[in-house]
């Protein structure tokens, strides 16, 4: 007989569990204080190969996602999907793609600091479709990769 899948909240707290206890702690504040920032997301979980990637938006469809957090093994960084054209007076984004910007959170109160809640802000207000506050929080496991990088440094 087989064992049925876990739920995605015991999924997502398996996946966060092979990271440095600092690093899950961390990543789950993090989690938290978006929740609040974004109510009514559907969160999208992606247990890649370099990553674990969790991306916020209006459903369940990548590319509508205007942000998204990725664990790495010593450090926890928030992803604008369409941050190259978003104004950035402060210059506190990182890349030079085309599309994406990022930059590294320390932890929750980065989020709250003036010049990231006016990226959020604004990355929101050019969100299309945009994500509905009185919405129910979705949580979906997108894919996980059979082959990972290590989740704790060296």
């Amino acid at each position: 007989m087989a064992t049925p899948p876990a739920r995605p909240a015991a999924q997502l707290g398996g996946f966060l569990a092979r990271y440095t206890p600092d690093i899950a702690r961390r990543t789950r504040a993090i989690l938290t204080a978006m929740r609040k920032r974004l109510p009514g997301a559907t969160e999208m979980v992606y247990d890649n190969y370099n990553a674990l990637v969790i991306g916020f938006g209006p459903s369940a469809r990548t590319s509508d996602a205007p942000f998204s957090i990725a664990v790495y093994p010593r450090w926890v960084t928030l992803f604008f999907l369409k941050g190259a054209t978003l104004p950035d007076p402060g210059r506190i984004l990182k890349g030079s793609g085309t599309t994406v910007r990022h930059m590294v959170l320390d932890g929750p109160h980065t989020l709250d600091l003036p010049a990231v809640r006016g990226l959020m802000r604004d990355a929101l207000r050019r969100a299309r479709p945009t994500i509905d506050p009185a919405a129910k929080r979705v949580l979906v496991i997108k894919s996980v990769s059979a082959r990972q990088r290590p989740r704790r440094p060296p």
